[in-house]
């Protein structure tokens, strides 16, 4: 349940006058609490007990505001930090709001946003799969832009069955200026089919060694057929590279900021994520989801994976769900692909003999409850 606050008349002029202006302001409170146990199963034996945060919907506390400028036009506001429920900590102790900050201006025309903010690829996760593309998705498991720093969006109306968004973010480094990362969307609904494109281009560096883009196209469909949905969904992008830990064990360009600087040899090396999934409304009250991906790794080298998850989501209220979950990772033989959340598992396979070209399998139960 979101708290709004307006301030009230008062008896006096002054006030008075600070009613009426504030009758067309407001300013909302908002938040979500998202606790799982995970338990994952590695085929070297290994395995992962946890309590962790963000399975569907990461911890979070928010404040986002509107105030009606006259003629239509309106001045909107949003400022959104992470947590870490299960300890009570910041999910990014560098930042006060590291998940949006921005503030805006919308009318008739669309709207146009200034500061951090979430891209269009993040935002539109509902489209992707039965689970938002959050825990227990392929797609998620790959990795997806998320946000970026000093963003400047444009979203329009939806013109007949079309929406447009468009991002800007500009990098702070001294001597960076060429490496901007570019969003786009394009969002077409008609009747019970809804499909769509969200590309992702992060410039490098000028001059960089390694002149490419990181790169991250996705295409997605969906059938809304009454009880539930099918998602179909396509995506093709560059943005992983190695680690310590295993052989897909990092971005090349930050999901959540950062730039491209273009010395990272990966940038030659494609992957293409195939998914299709479904859900389906047992009662008002629970849903089953299931899905089934691919990682292909299009350089030969071996470091895909396929897997899929089945899923059952029960509400009961509007804010308070308790879900069920198993799902698969089954790498190739060089892959290196763990489970991902909402949020990144604090705890999980930390070896690379746990990981690489090894099968990974868990089991989540959780509760979310929205306010």
């Amino acid at each position: 349940m979101s708290i709004s606050f307006k301030l009230m008349g008062a008896t006096c002029a002054l006030a008075a006058t600070f009613a009426a202006q504030a009758e067309s302001s407001s300013v909302t409170i908002y938040g979500s609490i998202d606790q799982y146990l995970n338990y994952m199963t590695s085929s070297s034996g290994a395995k992962v007990k946890a309590l962790e945060d963000g399975a569907l919907l990461r911890s979070r506390l928010g404040f986002r505001g509107t105030e009606d400028l006259g003629g239509g036009l309106a001045a909107k506001f949003q400022l959104e930090m992470g947590l870490s429920a299960d300890t009570g900590t910041q999910a990014d102790t560098t930042r006060s709001f590291d998940r949006q900050a921005w503030v805006g201006l919308a009318d008739s025309w669309g709207e146009v946003r200034l500061g951090r903010q979430n891209g269009p690829i993040f935002a539109r996760g509902g489209y992707i799969d039965h689970n938002a593309r959050t825990l227990g998705s392929m797609v998620n498991v790959f990795g997806t832009p998320s946000r970026y720093d000093n963003d400047l969006s444009y979203i329009s109306p939806r013109v007949g069955d079309f929406q447009f968004e468009g991002h800007v973010s500009l990098p702070e480094v001294s001597g960076s200026s060429s490496s901007i990362v570019y969003q786009a969307a394009i969002d077409y609904i008609h009747g019970d089919y809804r499909a769509g494109y969200m590309t992702l281009h992060g410039r490098p560096l000028a001059g960089a060694p390694v002149n490419k883009d990181v790169v991250y196209d996705n295409l997605y469909f969906n059938w809304l057929y009454g009880k539930g949905t099918v998602y179909l969904a396509y995506v093709r992008s560059n943005n992983n590279t190695s680690n310590a830990t295993s052989n897909n064990g990092t971005t090349i360009l930050g999901n959540v900021g950062g730039l491209n600087a273009g010395t990272n040899a990966d940038l030659n090396n494609f992957y293409v994520i195939k998914q299709v999934s479904a859900d389906y409304r047992l009662s008002d009250q629970l849903r089953v989801g299931a899905l089934w991906g691919q990682i292909e790794d299009q350089s030969g080298r071996g470091r895909g994976a396929n897997g899929g998850s089945i899923a059952a989501y029960y509400d009961f209220s509007k804010r308070t769900t308790v879900h069920a979950m198993v799902e698969t990772i089954r790498n190739d033989t060089n892959g290196g692909w763990r489970p991902a959340g909402s949020a990144g598992l604090k705890t999980t396979f930390t070896s690379p003999v746990d990981i690489n070209g090894r099968t990974i399998d868990g089991f989540h139960l959780g509760i979310v409850h929205r306010f």
